[in-house]
């Protein structure tokens, strides 16, 4: 056999589009009579509040690559981005662009495990991003209603940002041309406060502590400092140098979380099930997860197994008996 007449046609690996579409494998003929009943062990929203906090950070004499050229001056600005930085290869990086939210409670507080530190359970991250907390609920539970806790954070802000400006440059020879000037920029490490409110539910009602979770994104925008290309952007004669004045305001949204493990019946219309990609060469394939075995999943109606013989049946010896006699050609027939 030959192996290099093998080809498939998910060898290629042609990108047609810079973007892509997600495959979830959730697939429904719009068809009720496939709609069933399906138990989850998730995690409930019990409160919630969303918090959008700013800062501004005015940077001075950021140097931006690439250089322009002897006698170079920038005409016109097209456009101005900023993104957070992140370095994939190393996530302790300090020039990461992170918020670092420190919470303090009252009227409750963090469940501890003896030496002072807050004991934290997975959240639905995969990461142990999540508080447990306690609170003398009785005095609500006897209402029926659930207990507010009061809470103040700090966020601390600190790391670098990418700074991308689009300018038209008009060179010494009086030619105009676009050029892209990018920039690693550190902000100033700044520290936020806010306070908040959120209710909880009886600590004394259920087999587990309700958590606090808490996480936050954040954005930068970015402008010349005054607005001004003579006043904010230096361009060295000699060496084409850039140094720019920036303002960079930082835009946080952080949203606190009261959450209880529940479980929950849901209406599901199955499984999802990947279509998988064609092998030249294997035809089956094991499977990922387990079959249901529930009441609603067994098939009422399974396919009878092939019997097979015991070595020690009757029959088996009648069987073994006979085939001492046949000859070559009655096997053939």
């Amino acid at each position: 056999m030959n192996c290099s007449n093998i080809k498939s046609e998910t060898i290629s690996l042609g990108i047609t589009d810079r973007c892509c579409i997600g495959n979830t494998g959730c697939e429904w003929d719009g068809t009720l009579r496939n709609v069933k009943t399906e138990p989850i062990f998730v995690q409930k929203v019990f409160d919630a509040t969303l918090v959008n906090l700013q800062a501004l950070s005015t940077v001075n004499n950021v140097r931006f690559t690439p250089n322009l050229g002897r006698n170079a001056r920038i005409i016109r600005i097209l456009d101005i981005r900023c993104r957070r930085f992140f370095n994939p290869e190393n996530i302790n990086d300090p020039r990461n662009l992170v918020v670092e939210p420190e919470t303090m409670l009252s009227g409750g507080q963090f469940v501890k495990d003896g030496k002072g530190n807050p004991i934290e359970v997975v959240g639905p991250d995969g990461f142990r991003s999540e508080k447990i907390i306690f609170a003398d609920t009785s005095e609500c539970d006897e209402e029926g209603k659930g207990t507010p806790v009061f809470g103040t954070q700090k966020v601390r802000i600190r790391g670098n940002v990418i700074v991308e400006i689009d300018a038209v440059v008009q060179t010494s020879g009086s030619r105009r041309r676009t050029v892209t000037l990018t920039a690693n920029v550190p902000i100033t490490p700044v520290e936020l406060t806010n306070f908040f409110e959120l209710c909880i539910p009886s600590v004394f009602n259920s087999a587990f502590f309700p958590r606090f979770a808490e996480f936050c994104s954040i954005l930068c925008e970015t402008r010349l400092a005054t607005n001004s290309i003579t006043r904010d952007i230096d361009i060295n004669p000699e060496t084409g140098e850039v140094r720019i004045d920036l303002i960079i305001a930082i835009c946080i949204s952080c949203e606190k979380k009261i959450i209880v493990p529940v479980q929950l019946c849901v209406l599901s219309t199955g499984f999802p099930e990947l279509s998988p990609e064609v092998s030249p060469i294997c035809t089956t394939f094991p499977t990922l997860f387990p079959r249901q075995i529930d009441e609603n999943s067994i098939d009422p109606s399974p396919p009878c197994p092939r019997p097979r013989l015991s070595l020690e049946s009757d029959d088996y010896l009648e069987d073994r008996e006979d085939a001492k006699f046949k000859t070559f050609d009655e096997y053939e027939d």
